[in-house]
C-alpha cells in the first residue's frame, strides 16, 4: 500500500502544479474568465480540467480494491495512473509528444481495471 499513497501524494502536487500554471497563465495574458480564445489557455485549462475529471475515481476505485487484491495490483494501477497522467498533461501542454494519446489511454486502462476489479470483488464478497 505505500506505493499507493506515494503516487496518491504525487497526483496531489501534480494537481497543485496543474492549477498553479493555470493561475499563472490567467495573470500573465489576464484573461480572468475562461480561455479567452487563446490556444495555451485552452490547453492548460483542459489538462488541469482532464486531471480533475479522471484522477479522484481512479484513486477510489484502485483503493476500493486494495483490500481485496493486495498489494502488486494496487502498486501498478497507481504507477501506471502516475506516469499516464504525467504523459497526459505533458502532452496537452506541448512538452511531450504523443503524451496525451499515451496518458489517456493509460488512464482509462487504469480506470476499466479498477471498476471491473471492484466490480468482481462486489459479486465475490462474503458477508459476514
Amino acid at each position: 500500500m505505500p506505493v499507493f499513497f506515494v503516487c496518491a501524494g504525487l497526483l496531489g502536487l501534480l494537481a497543485v502544479s496543474l492549477t498553479i500554471g493555470v493561475g499563472h497563465l490567467r495573470m500573465q495574458k489576464k484573461i480572468y474568465l475562461g480561455d479567452g480564445g487563446d490556444p495555451e489557455m485552452l490547453s492548460a485549462i483542459r489538462a488541469h480540467g482532464n486531471f480533475m475529471e479522471y484522477v479522484p475515481l481512479c484513486l477510489a476505485l484502485i483503493y476500493f480494491a486494495s483490500d481485496y487484491y493486495g498489494y502488486w495490483p494496487v502498486a501498478i494501477a497507481s504507477l501506471v495512473l502516475l506516469i499516464s497522467r504525467v504523459l497526459h498533461a505533458g502532452g496537452l501542454l506541448g512538452f511531450i509528444p504523443l503524451g496525451r494519446t499515451i496518458g489517456a489511454a493509460g488512464t482509462t486502462i487504469v480506470l476499466a481495471a479498477a471498476s471491473a476489479t471492484c466490480v468482481y470483488a462486489g459479486f465475490t464478497l462474503k458477508q459476514f
